[in-house]
């Protein structure tokens, strides 16, 4: 499940908890109040790992790496469709008067973008979480009907965990390295 790169594992890290902590920031939009301290503290965690990702990826820059221009060009279309379909999901869904699902369907858009990376990154740990955050996406809307809560809080509780613990995955291969 290790990234072939030392480099690479240490960018996840980055990247993982700067959006682990956004998510964690999304879940605040309502969610019970037992959860707001959690929440709290997940978005800070995953802010450490995102910065402590950061100075080894840099540490580490002059490594190896993934990335080459093919490579590059081929991420850069992959992330623009997503952000596209994400942006075009989420304006029919306001449109439609549909908000609550904007969190769910830019999940599971984001779990389905990692299926395509995880070949082209080397990085066979991102095949589990497009696995996992395509699950939670899907299972977010009925799981907080069911349970009273707000969409958004049970979606960027369930995402923000998975990237958390994909980055301190990633973090800690780079540490035992």
């Amino acid at each position: 499940m290790n990234a072939e790169f030392i480099r690479d594992a240490a960018a996840t890290a980055a990247i993982f908890g700067f959006f682990a902590s956004s998510w964690f920031g999304w879940a605040q939009e309502n969610p019970p109040a037992a959860w707001r301290h959690w929440l709290i503290a997940g978005a800070i965690l995953a802010l450490l790992v995102a910065i402590g990702g950061g100075v080894l990826t840099w540490q580490h820059w002059l490594d190896g790496t993934a990335f080459n221009p093919q490579t590059g060009r081929t991420f850069g279309l992959i992330v623009g469709i997503e952000f596209t379909i994400a942006g075009i999901g989420a304006g029919v869904l306001a449109a439609l008067g549909k908000p609550q699902l904007i969190a769910p369907w830019v999940a599971l858009v984001v779990g389905v973008h990692f299926w395509p990376l995880a070949p082209l990154l080397r990085y066979p740990l991102l095949y589990g979480v497009a696995a996992l955050v395509s699950i939670a996406a899907l299972v977010a809307v009925p799981l907080a009907r069911a349970q009273t809560i707000t969409v958004s809080a049970v979606t960027g509780l369930a995402i923000g965990l998975i990237l958390l613990a994909a980055a301190l995955y990633s973090l800690g291969t780079v540490l035992s390295s």
